[in-house]
């Protein structure tokens, strides 16, 4: 760098040279220089930040710890910071997932800039990043506190895009709920089911979810501000934490608290691995449902066939006309990232070393990547998938006709041996089943066709779906 594109500013261990118009200062010039690689810190992460930064500096001016002036000065900074999109937010927070797993160099990085541009916007104050900004606060407090936050928002959005996929589900199951078709366990033919009743099994996998999802998320409202340095407070006045509790409680829309274990809040993380917990179970059961249109969809010559699933584009660049499942794709591929950030997470949580965990940052990254993923292909499934997706009733009944396995209705009358017998005669033998058993002599035509109700088979009265 030349003279003209850089200023100088020290820290506690020496000069630091920083690019002349970036309002961060020299913490987070160094965080940028030793920790180039990985994922940027996410903006939810910043914005969780400032507005945190925002309530900690009305509580001190509210409790007396702050002067006044200062205050509004780092709250009008703030303000500005926060009304930016997220390209000029950006410009501003450069700092990388993978740093000092307390997230210390993003705080400073919030503490660095809130500072510097609240002294551009009110000369002569002199706010420090961390005797004013970071106030009454640490790192190892307010990083743990952003978490949460941002845990909690992006499960905001993963809810409602889990209920637009049961909604789309319920056309399905309502619209096919007397279509009988072959039932199959172990990828081997079974007794029949009808496709209203196979959906009607997703639906309450998503229901259980969606349950999980909202009884967990109240830990996450547990926050660590407070807690300081090792959880014991030093340096925070009293009432201070209660105030920004209840601030940050009304900015968000949910009760955040304080009044938890802050030993616990620093060194844990429970929260965030319990409730990532719940995000594995549901992209486990995204896995099965995909797995399994995309396979009844397989074909259209050479596969189940049993389902038409939208053309939304193009499916070979050298075979015209293909179709391929590609929203069962991306969200068997997203599952696949939940599950990877799962085994990131179970492991961050594990690190909580004496006062303080170090995994906090990647921790936090990997939970907001698998939200996002879900929250996206769940979407897409829905209105790309799901939303289009009939029922090829013709190859449903061919195959149906076909199957053994309906031999089951007659296992009441001729005893379950002699049913299995007519059913390997019939498999041996290439026949129908109703050719086998006519066959046999345990059956008459008449008894046949009375016993042998598919739709009778499905308890379709007895299983009704879920309002």
């Amino acid at each position: 760098m030349s003279k003209q594109e850089y200023r100088i500013e020290s820290d506690t261990i020496g000069p630091v040279k920083i690019p002349k118009d970036a309002l961060w200062g020299p913490q987070t010039e160094r965080s940028r220089n030793n920790f180039p690689s990985g994922e940027l810190m996410p903006l939810q992460i910043i914005r969780a930040f400032l507005h945190l930064k925002k309530a900690a500096a009305e509580s001190n001016v509210e409790v007396g710890d702050e002067p006044k002036e200062k205050g509004a000065a780092i709250e009008d900074a703030i303000d500005h910071l926060l009304s930016l999109d997220d390209v000029d937010l950006r410009k501003d927070f450069p700092l990388h997932v993978l740093q000092i797993g307390s997230g210390t160099q993003s705080n400073m990085n919030v503490n660095e800039v809130v500072a510097n541009l609240a002294n551009k916007l009110h000369p002569g104050l002199n706010i420090l990043p961390n005797d004013d900004v970071n106030r009454g606060q640490s790192s190892n407090d307010t990083f743990p506190t952003a978490m949460n936050i941002v845990a909690v928002k992006a499960l905001d959005k993963l809810e409602p895009a889990v209920q637009h996929l049961i909604d789309e589900l319920k056309i399905k199951q309502n619209k096919y709920w007397k279509t009988v078709k072959v039932g199959r366990t172990h990828l081997q033919d079974a007794t029949p089911v009808t496709f209203g009743q196979e959906v009607s099994g997703y639906i309450s996998a998503l229901k259980h979810d969606l349950a999980y999802i909202k009884d967990l998320k109240p830990t996450l409202y547990e926050l660590a501000i407070g807690g300081t340095a090792v959880g014991t407070g030093l340096n925070a006045v009293p009432g201070m934490t209660e105030k920004i509790a209840k601030k940050l409680s009304k900015v968000y829309g949910h009760d955040f608290k304080v009044k938890t274990n802050k030993f616990w809040g620093l060194a844990h993380h429970s929260g965030i691995n319990v409730m990532h917990g719940a995000l594995k179970t549901l992209a486990a059961d995204m896995f099965k449902i995909a797995q399994d249109v995309r396979f009844l969809a397989s074909g259209p010559r050479a596969g189940y066939d049993e389902l038409n699933i939208p053309a939304n584009e193009p499916g070979s660049s050298i075979m015209p006309g293909k179709v391929n499942p590609t929203q069962s794709e991306a969200v068997t591929m997203a599952a696949a990232k939940v599950f990877g950030n799962d085994t990131t997470i179970t492991f961050a949580a594990s690190q909580g070393n004496f006062e303080m965990n170090v995994f906090k940052t990647v921790m936090i990254a990997a939970f907001l990547d698998s939200c996002d993923v879900l929250t996206g292909t769940i979407t897409g499934f829905a209105d790309k998938m799901i939303h289009g997706l009939t029922v090829n009733s013709d190859r449903m009944d061919e195959l149906l006709e076909n199957s053994l396995m309906t031999v089951t209705a007659l296992s009441p009358h001729i005893g379950y041996h002699a049913a299995a017998k007519i059913a390997q005669t019939a498999d041996k033998e290439g026949t129908t089943l109703r050719e086998a058993a006519l066959k046999s002599g345990k059956v008459t035509e008449k008894q046949y066709d009375e016993w042998m109700d598919y739709m009778q088979m499905t308890n379709i009265d007895k299983t009704k779906p879920e309002e």
